[in-house]
Formats: C-alpha cells, structure tokens, sequence
C-alpha cells in the first residue's frame, strides 16, 4: 500500500505537476548567477515554469480529448441524448458535456444546435452547464495542483450542479423563454462520415492547434497575474480577503469570477498561488467555476439564444451552486489538503 502511495505521490509531483521542471529552471537560473530569493527572478522563474507546464498539459490533453471527442459529433450526440429521458438524460448530457470544447463561448452554439433540434430544454442546459464548468482536462489540471481527492470531488460536484440546475429549468417549463428562431430552426440531420484512425489523429492535432492559439494568451495573462500574486501580494492581504478569517470569501471570489473571461487554464496559475498565499480552497474554486462558466462574453452570447426570465434563472441556478460549492470544499479543506 505504500508503495502504491509513493508512487501516486511521485506519478502526481514530478509527472503532473513537473516539480522537476521548477528545479530545473531554478538551477540553471542560479548557475547564471541569478539569486533565486529575488521577486523578481522568483516571479521570472514562476512563470516560465507554470507557462511551460500548463503548455505541455494542455497540448497533450486537447490531443486526446479532441481524440475521444470525434466519436461525438453533434449528430451523435443528439442521437444518444435522444434516447434517455428525464433526470437520466440530465446526467447523460452533463457527462457529454465532458468531452466538448473547453469554454462556455465554444459550447453554446452546440448548446443551440440541441436545443432546435428538439431535446428537451433541460436536458440541454445541463449539458450548458458541465461543458465549461467540468471537462477531463481539468480533472488533469486540478489533479497537478490540488491533488486527486479535490480533483474527483469538484468534477463530481460540478456534474451535480449541472444535473440539478438543468432538472430545475426542465421542471418550470421554461421553453416559451428560448427565443422563437432557436425554437423553430428545424432539424436537418447530417451524418457524419466515419473516420478512420488517421483522421482522428488529424482532427485531434488541428484541434490542438486551434485551441492553444485561442487560449496562449489567456495563458500568458493568467500565469502573470499568478507570478504576481505569488512574489508580490502580502500573505496577509490574500488571506484576510479569501481566508478562513473573511466567512463572505467564497460570496466574494465567484461575485469577481464572474464579469471575467478565461478558461481553466488561464485561472489554474493564478488559483495555485492563491491557494499558496492562504486563500481558502472553496474561494479559489468557486472563483474558478465562475470565470469558466459565467463570463460575461458567454452570457452576452446567451442572451441571443434565451430571455432575460430564463437567463437570470440560469445566472442564479449556477451561482448558488458554485457558492454551496465553495463552502463544501472550504468544510472539507482539513480533511483532503
């Protein structure tokens, strides 16, 4: 059993979280004779370690989800989510919503695509709502940083969210909210050609591609803003804002996740050096759910597709989750970090 234990520990440090690559750049920045204690070559070595790391994992993990994500083209979907019904469809489409693109920008127009398709509305948010929210790559990601017991535990919580909250819309009858053209678009259905292996192959690195020249910059951005924090910020402050000692940090940190735009490769760096500034887990994770699922870009996009009855309910269903959430997790902090 320990050996098992040390060689998680090991698979999860130095495989996931690169520690090697830290020591490595630290070395080869003293043998310049650069004086690691500085901020300012402690935030130079923060950010290219972090950037380095998050580019490596996310290009690995675009490549193989891009891979598993060619078995569900949006027809495939349609079709598998059309054979369930009620919460089991619910939670069909959140785990769907696992395998689809990365931001909630990318994942509405599928989210409309399904709906005019004539899916339940339900059923179609909850698949809205685990896109962004939860998706394998950040299981990875959150695995590289918090380790595997905060990893499962947000995934599995973020699906809960989108099964309750698409339940919630389904059981109001919320459809006379979506607007007419999206309503009445009609359905054409395309199937989609079979792929062999090497064109899965060419779909996953184009996607790769693609994906890391939409998301470089935010990465760019998120781990400067991390480097900062960590080098910068008094301990103090971060903790008496997001800390234990604040009962409103988690209130706080999605209320300013919200208005932003990233996704959750550009808010890992910046949550690893919250939470190594003393911000509490729940605050950092709520501020996380709340960039990748309700940024203000998305929302714009949203309000095309649905009324203002029914995007408020949406807004309000999504943020008192990731509230209850954040409280969870910060309970739970003692038990799992």
């Amino acid at each position: 059993m320990q050996l098992i234990q040390s060689m998680w520990d090991f698979f999860q440090g130095q495989i996931l979280g690169m520690k090697w690559l830290n020591d490595l750049i630290g070395a080869g920045m003293s043998a310049l004779g650069l004086d690691l204690t500085n901020r300012w070559v402690a935030s130079i070595q923060f950010f290219f370690y972090d950037v380095i790391k998050i580019t490596v994992l996310l290009c690995f993990l675009i490549f193989m989800i891009s891979y598993i994500q060619s078995y569900f083209p949006p027809e495939r979907s349609k079709k598998i989510l059309g054979k369930f019904h009620g919460i089991g469809a619910n939670i069909v489409a959140a785990l769907l919503g696992t395998v689809t693109p990365f931001c909630s920008c990318s994942s509405i127009p599928l989210f409309m695509g399904f709906t005019s398709a004539g899916l339940p509305l339900g059923v179609t948010f909850s698949f809205l709502i685990s896109s962004p929210m939860v998706d394998l790559g950040s299981l990875v990601l959150l695995m590289s940083i918090f380790g595997s017991k905060v990893a499962i535990i947000y995934v599995v919580l973020g699906l809960v969210i989108a099964v309750v909250g698409g339940t919630i819309i389904e059981k109001l009858h919320m459809e006379k909210h979506v607007e007419n053209f999206i309503m009445t678009a009609g359905n054409v259905d395309i199937e989609s050609p079979d792929l062999t292996r090497k064109d899965r192959v060419v779909f996953a690195k184009e996607q790769m591609f693609s994906t890391f020249k939409k998301v470089i910059l935010y990465i760019l951005v998120g781990v400067g803003i991390g480097a900062f924090i960590h080098n910068w910020i008094p301990q103090e402050w971060v903790a008496a804002v997001l800390g234990s000692n604040n009962p409103f940090g988690v209130i706080l940190a999605t209320l300013i996740g919200i208005p932003m735009y990233a996704d959750i490769f550009g808010t890992i760096p910046i949550a690893e050096a919250l939470l190594a500034k003393g911000a509490q887990l729940g605050a950092i994770l709520s501020f996380m759910m709340a960039v990748t699922t309700l940024s203000l870009p998305s929302m714009i996009m949203l309000k095309k597709a649905v009324k203002p009855k029914l995007l408020a309910l949406f807004i309000g269903i999504c943020t008192v989750g990731i509230i209850l959430v954040g409280y969870f997790f910060n309970f739970l902090q003692p038990f799992i970090v």
